[in-house]
């Protein structure tokens, strides 16, 4: 099957917001993917384009002051509800119609918020390592960061309560934090590294803070939870086995929206559309498949 490739930049929110679409020649539905970060921008999302093969157009785009999108000179617009009118955005004027929504990490959160509000507009909605209470989120981290080796743990309680972040002890800290519950490959994949050095600091630090586990920006306070009845759209709710957004985090979600479904990747950490990707993919071809 063809797939063609397109790019460019539509009008959203008075910004011009970057989309990348791969739409195979008689696609039979949409699947639109939300970054996380937040800060990031949508190249680690690719492995989803091996659902052309499926039938399906892949639509990503970058969030607000992400990758190529416009930075605004107005930090104040880089929040939860502005990005959920961002996506409306995308969707509106790149005429999609209803979609299938698919979020990552913080996008997961994002594709949560834009359900509540939007869900008329959706077929159905997925989350891989997604959150709706952030609170519950940050502890169950930490839970994480106690099982960790001594040497990690202490440098991560030394430094990071004296906001050493940039201490060279608490980066490897970090990344060994990461290598353990956000990519458990030895060398992470390239689209993924990318995704990391290209976050924007400016969005990054503003709403999440220094690094995944340290949340103390804007979101810091956001739960979703008692709004997650609300969606009534048909939802899969997915992660890793040891990801640092926790099967308990992602139970939450499921427990809350009528007729969820979890699936939790027993080989995987954060990305599982790396770490289990053939699995991964039959899973949501197969959820989309029943809802498209």
């Amino acid at each position: 099957m063809a797939v063609r490739e397109l790019d460019g930049f539509v009008p959203a929110t008075g910004f011009r917001l970057y989309y990348r679409i791969f739409e195979p020649s008689d696609y039979r539905g949409t699947l639109l993917a939300l970054h996380g970060g937040p800060g990031a921008h949508h190249e680690y999302l690719l492995p989803l384009v091996d659902l052309t093969r499926e039938g399906y157009r892949i639509v990503f785009m970058d969030q607000l002051g992400c990758g190529k999108s416009e930075r605004s000179p107005d930090p104040s617009v880089y929040s939860l509800e502005h990005n959920v009118e961002e996506v409306e955005g995308v969707r509106e004027g790149l005429q999609l119609g209803r979609v299938h929504l698919v979020g990552s990490s913080y996008g997961g959160l994002l594709a949560l918020a834009y359900a509540i509000r939007y869900q008329r507009h959706l077929k159905s909605l997925t989350t891989i390592g997604g959150l709706a209470d952030v609170p519950l989120t940050v502890r169950e981290m930490h839970r994480l960061i106690g099982e960790l080796p001594a040497e990690t743990r202490d440098a991560i309680e030394k430094y990071g309560s004296s906001g050493q972040y940039r201490h060279p002890e608490y980066l490897r800290a970090v990344d060994t934090f990461y290598h353990t519950y956000l990519c458990r490959w030895p060398e992470f994949p390239a689209e993924v590294s990318r995704a990391l050095a290209e976050t924007n600091p400016d969005v990054y630090e503003r709403m999440n803070g220094p690094n995944e586990f340290t949340i103390v920006g804007t979101i810091k306070d956001i739960d979703l939870t008692s709004r997650l009845g609300e969606v009534r759209v048909p939802t899969l709710v997915t992660g890793g086995r040891y990801d640092e957004v926790t099967p308990t985090v992602a139970r939450q979600i499921a427990d809350h929206i009528p007729g969820a479904r979890q699936v939790v990747f027993e080989n995987s950490s954060h990305v599982p559309f790396w770490e289990e990707r053939e699995a991964f993919m039959r899973t949501l071809a197969e959820f989309l498949d029943a809802h498209n």
